[in-house]
């Protein structure tokens, strides 16, 4: 994908995350079944996920150095998304740093604000970046290695579908969320 595309894909797939989070009751904000993270949760992950990735972007291309050059070619995005899916199969879980904290309702307006601060200036580094940069450089990526400013890109981009999915999944249950619940509680 070329640089407009990644723009286009990150801010349509970010604004498809918040507004599905907005249209949820604070009940369905806050409260998850089977010990999952709430959708409150998953978006303080995002929002903590996306931080260091902006904070790379502004880096002074040449402190960037320290991770080295890419050595390989790029991984088109599909094949990115299908080695991310296999290192979760194989038991892959997110480290410490990038864990949600417990969210209340009154929460929710402040952290998609925080989130579209952050989809923001994700936007706005990218249009500084040229395409040869993305290729360029390289940040470790804390279940996949080293991999490229464009691939940490498409990680992003498919990390957000990733919950947003989730969260859909759970909203078209077999089940009625009353009975769920009920269920965890027995």
């Amino acid at each position: 994908m070329n640089k407009h595309t990644i723009h286009e894909q990150l801010n349509t797939r970010f604004n498809d995350f918040a507004t599905f989070v907005k249209g949820l009751s604070n009940h369905r904000f806050v409260v998850s079944p089977e010990g999952k993270w709430s959708a409150g949760q998953q978006l303080d992950h995002l929002i903590k996920s996306v931080k260091p990735v902006n904070a790379a972007l502004n880096m002074p291309k040449m402190l960037l150095r320290f991770w080295g050059t890419p050595k390989r070619p790029n991984m088109p995005y599909d094949e990115l998304v299908a080695e991310y899916q296999q290192v979760l199969a194989a038991g892959g879980t997110t480290t410490r740093a990038y864990l949600p904290s417990i969210i209340s309702e009154h929460q929710r307006d402040t952290l998609l604000k925080n989130y579209f601060q952050q989809k923001d200036k994700l936007l706005l580094q990218l249009g500084k970046w040229s395409e040869e940069e993305l290729d360029k450089y390289q940040l470790p990526h804390p279940l996949l290695g080293k991999i490229s400013m464009r691939e940490v890109l498409y990680f992003t981009m498919y990390h957000t579908e990733h919950h947003l999915q989730t969260l859909q999944q759970r909203e078209m249950p077999k089940k009625s969320w009353t009975d769920q619940l009920e269920q965890l509680l027995q």
